[in-house]
């Protein structure tokens, strides 16, 4: 379900990825993916509010996972950005 929410991002397509990648969390909870796309969804939707949360939860599941945490800090930064 991720790889689905994946294609509506690149597809531009918020709401769709949203609506998977909701589906998926509930699925499993544990997968960090799910959270970060869901941040990304958000940002394109320009709500930063809900970016945040998506990835605060995304860096709790990923743990010490060096390359997913550094791609949540730059994600972290855009959703900042965007509340400039």
């Amino acid at each position: 379900m991720v790889r689905q929410g994946r294609q509506h991002l690149t597809q531009g397509e918020p709401d769709a990825a949203i609506r998977i990648l909701e589906r998926s969390v509930a699925l499993d909870s544990s997968n960090g993916q799910n959270y970060y796309y869901l941040a990304e969804a958000w940002l394109m939707k320009k709500n930063a509010r809900h970016a945040r949360e998506f990835n605060r939860l995304a860096g709790i599941r990923f743990g010490q996972d060096a390359v997913w945490q550094t791609r949540i800090s730059r994600q972290k930064d855009r959703i900042d950005e965007l509340e400039k």
